[in-house]
């Protein structure tokens, strides 16, 4: 009789167990809503990079944007960030500036969406919960405008142009891109 009750005793943890464990998991899923906010964020962030970097083309020159970016670019999207309440970053697997470095996690999305692209998939976001923040990962896909300081040194490129990337970013990776490539990814985080 004694073993009968141990094991009906043992069962009856391991069900209260499991459904612990179920409930916990169901959780962590990330609601419509919250991937919403990151997604706007990202987007919101990109406009803003965009309207300034297209406002130093326009005025000074793809040159001059150069410049803008390396002094301007990070303190923008830091500055939206804190705005927003996330932490904010772009990150690419060939930074131009090696504060934009993704890191193993960053790649291996990177990854993901380069073969989507190669297979002609859709790019779609995602999304990770750990340690009480939930991170969005949004795809920056290369376009015309990118090209004149992304492209191919020999096509895209003017001289004038490559000679301040490489004098302000001796260690640039991120040229030799064409249209609709992945340049990398916007990665946006909120306490939960």
């Amino acid at each position: 009789m004694n073993k009968i009750k141990v094991f009906i005793f043992i069962a009856l943890g391991i069900v209260l167990f499991s459904c612990n464990k179920k409930s916990k998991e169901e959780t962590t899923v990330i609601s419509k809503d919250v991937k919403e906010t990151l997604q706007k964020y990202a987007v919101e962030t990109k406009g803003v990079l965009g309207k300034n970097l297209m406002n130093a083309i326009n005025t000074q020159g793809t040159e001059k944007a150069i410049e803008f970016c390396s002094t301007k670019a990070i303190v923008i999207t830091d500055s939206m960030g804190t705005a927003l309440n996330a932490t904010i970053k772009r990150v690419s697997d060939k930074p131009r500036n090696p504060l934009n470095m993704a890191n193993d996690n960053e790649t291996a999305f990177i990854n993901e969406l380069k073969q989507k692209i190669s297979k002609g998939e859709k790019m779609t976001p995602k999304f990770s919960e750990s340690d009480g923040e939930i991170t969005g990962y949004f795809p920056i896909e290369t376009n015309t405008m990118c090209l004149q300081c992304h492209g191919s040194n020999d096509l895209d490129i003017k001289p004038n142009v490559l000679k301040k990337i490489v004098q302000l970013y001796p260690k640039d990776q991120a040229t030799g891109y064409k249209e609709n490539e992945i340049r990398g990814i916007f990665v946006v985080t909120q306490n939960k």
